[in-house]
């Protein structure tokens, strides 16, 4: 039984960071700033041990996540053993499905979360956009610089009051109150931005028009080669916004990061139309897997 359960928060942020640098693939649900962000809607919990944290969602039913840590170096029987079977997992990384079905002794039930896939974009495509299939992103853009007379800032703390602002206005165009996937994501959203000066990795950008932010990009640097994407919000009345808030970002704060990350579509047609036209280069795979023992 996994004991020592808390609530996720910002006090163990460097603790947690040391079990994700070790863990051996590493997918966008599991970055530090998104757990915290999120950990209020999904009524997130973790427990650490000597080997692994373990993440779990008590909202409606309790299931777990992944656990993060130095996978490779894990007896999973002896783990499995002491917690109440069978136990259902979400989010489960490729790598990690593979080793539980190499260790032997253990019945998976494993079905493919298409929908929690992440999607990993070429740094360098993102930024320059060249090629045909990318016409139509790179016209946006030149359309964006065309018109408007802008400017291009890293986010930082003298700029979150405006980015909330922003934030606000933005929901208040979408009516984020009678959609419940735009209202969580909104409290997310406060949630980070209000934490902003106390997340180790965290970064982004801002662009103003008019001396006012017209859109923004939040991200986190998650490894040495791959930074994420976690939230980026354009004005509808700027057109270009958001193709612009891509790449000046990128371009800006991102060019030595071979990969960016830009998280899951969650089964949105439109979300995943938009995600596929940037034209991924992978994906990183998920699973939701039920482990019980032989």
């Amino acid at each position: 039984m996994i004991s020592g359960k808390e609530p996720v928060s910002l006090k163990k942020q460097k603790e947690y960071l040391t079990y994700l640098c070790k863990t051996p693939q590493k997918t966008s649900d599991y970055s530090f700033v998104n757990i915290n962000g999120w950990a209020d809607a999904y009524q997130l919990q973790w427990s650490f041990t000597d080997q692994l944290v373990w993440l779990d969602q008590t909202k409606s039913d309790q299931i777990f996540w992944a656990p993060v840590g130095d996978w490779y170096h894990v007896d999973w029987l002896s783990e499995f053993n002491q917690m109440p079977l069978p136990v259902k997992f979400m989010r489960v990384p490729e790598k990690l499905v593979e080793i539980w079905k190499d260790c032997g002794g253990l019945v998976l039930d494993i079905v493919e979360e298409r929908d929690n896939w992440d999607y990993v974009y070429s740094t360098a495509d993102l930024i320059q956009l060249k090629g045909n299939r990318y016409h139509k992103k790179k016209n946006l853009l030149n359309q964006f610089f065309k018109k408007y007379h802008f400017q291009y800032y890293s986010l930082n703390a003298e700029r979150i009051d405006e980015t909330l602002a922003m934030q606000e206005d933005w929901c208040t165009w979408r009516d984020c109150e009678s959609d419940k996937t735009l209202a969580s994501e909104n409290r997310a959203i406060a949630n980070v931005l209000d934490a902003y000066r106390s997340f180790d990795n965290i970064c982004g950008g801002v662009i103003f028009v008019n001396q006012l932010i017209t859109a923004y990009t939040v991200a986190e640097y998650f490894s040495d080669e791959m930074i994420i994407i976690h939230f980026e919000k354009g004005c509808p009345m700027y057109k270009g916004a958001y193709q612009a808030i891509n790449q000046l970002f990128l371009s800006n704060d991102a060019s030595t990061y071979k990969w960016v990350n830009r998280e899951q579509d969650l089964g949105d047609s439109g979300l995943r139309k938009a995600k596929m036209s940037y034209h991924p280069s992978y994906f990183l795979k998920k699973f939701s897997v039920q482990v019980a023992l032989k």
